[in-house]
């Protein structure tokens, strides 16, 4: 009887597998391709990871290839696929500001672009080896630099809307992250991207709502994308306090020998979390990321026992900031001292899920290079110096000449 369940139960998961498959490619057969190419709106936050469906094809069509212009009609464009219909990347293995080609992924007909930069704003467009098209997308990464932010609990409000005769810019919050921490006063997320609301769209650019697109879209006109730059994405922060979920506790007599003996030894004023042992010579940087968190994650550090707000380690929040977490959730540490010497951990979602225990050396003397920053700050800086004196001495001698030329006619 064993036997005959787990065969019926085995021929259940094919069929519902089929099932699956059959559903995706009725997708497909449900949504026709329009007879005029159309671009879809859509707008992401610098550092994040977005994906783009094709959402229609031919049936007799079994792969797909992906392209990226940058302007429509430029002789310019980037076929994003290996032409084998996939490229698998590792995203964990992906670093800030690498170019497009090493950072996308095409899975089940969708490209998927992993930490998308300013630069990857543009056209995608699904298709054919030949070079036929069927579906397209507008993207507008949209940059964190210069990003407006708003603390909530400091009575301090997002921008007003700029309203003028032809066209209005306004901010588009996202929903409030989760809070980033349990049982603790923590902290909450609101991203708001720039639109903007105008009759003179270009007609080829699909969007949600009508006459109203992202401020970085190419269907906005040329006569008025000039303030849509000039205004900046926002974030909106608060705080915020969530209980912890109760872990389940097992039945008394359960839990094995074993178990209890593992717990001989344990410090249990530590929090019980994955940790990682790194050292750090004296002034070098340092940059740290919470394991599997993306940018549109709530993400938390504190150092040993003390809780890093962004309230106050935020970016920008003070110039001089040495320790400060940017808007892709990582720790920076500038200019390592021994002060920073601790364990730092990470929660995500609300829930603490690693710690990094840093140690910190000293550096050994080293002949520096051209490539070093500090070499390059100190050439830098002695090479602007040179030209302002230069430019202050030939300045006083063109007076002093000056002077001179004066002064000779009013004496004879």
């Amino acid at each position: 009887m064993r036997l005959l369940g787990a065969a019926i139960l085995l021929c259940l998961v094919g069929v519902l597998h089929a099932f699956a498959i059959e559903e995706k490619g009725d997708v497909f057969k449900r949504m026709a391709c329009p007879a005029f190419l159309m671009f879809d709106n859509a707008a992401y936050l610098a550092d994040m990871t977005f994906e783009l469906p094709c959402n229609c094809k031919p049936e007799e069509v079994s792969s797909v290839i992906w392209y990226f212009q940058k302007n429509v009609g430029s002789h310019e464009t980037t076929v994003l696929t290996d032409f084998a219909g996939t490229v698998v990347v590792d995203s964990g293995h992906i670093r800030t500001g690498s170019d497009v080609l090493k950072r996308f992924s095409i899975r089940m007909f969708s490209l998927i672009v992993f930490r998308a930069q300013v630069t990857d704003s543009g056209h995608y467009l699904c298709g054919t080896k030949k070079g036929d098209f069927f579906y397209g997308y507008d993207v507008d990464v949209q940059p964190t630099k210069h990003i407006t932010v708003a603390f909530v609990d400091r009575g301090q409000h997002v921008q007003d809307d700029y309203t003028r005769k032809v066209f209005s810019l306004f901010t588009t919050f996202w929903d409030w992250t989760r809070c980033d921490r349990c049982g603790v006063r923590g902290e909450q997320r609101r991203i708001g991207l720039c639109y903007i609301q105008s009759a003179q769209l270009h007609p080829r650019y699909r969007t949600a709502v009508p006459n109203v697109t992202s401020c970085g879209s190419r269907a906005v006109p040329a006569n008025i994308q000039r303030p849509g730059r000039l205004r900046r994405p926002e974030v909106a922060i608060r705080s915020c306090l969530t209980p912890c979920l109760k872990e389940e506790v097992p039945e008394e007599g359960v839990q094995a020998i074993s178990n209890v003996i593992s717990k001989l030894g344990e410090k249990p004023w530590l929090p019980r979390v994955p940790t990682q042992f790194h050292q750090q010579p004296t002034g070098s940087g340092l940059i740290i990321a919470c394991p599997g968190a993306r940018p549109e994650h709530a993400v938390a550090w504190d150092k040993n026992s003390i809780r890093l707000y962004r309230s106050r380690y935020l970016i920008g929040v003070n110039k001089s900031m040495r320790v400060f977490i940017d808007h892709g959730n990582h720790l920076h540490i500038q200019r390592v001292r021994v002060s920073d010497r601790g364990t730092y951990f990470c929660w995500r979602e609300g829930e603490m899920v690693a710690g990094f225990r840093l140690s910190v050396i000293y550096r050994h003397q080293r002949r520096r290079t051209l490539d070093d920053p500090e070499t390059f700050y100190a050439v830098k800086t002695i090479g602007m110096s040179y030209v302002l004196i230069s430019i202050i001495f030939i300045v006083i001698h063109v007076c002093r000449c000056c002077w001179q030329v004066f002064r000779c006619p009013a004496r004879t």
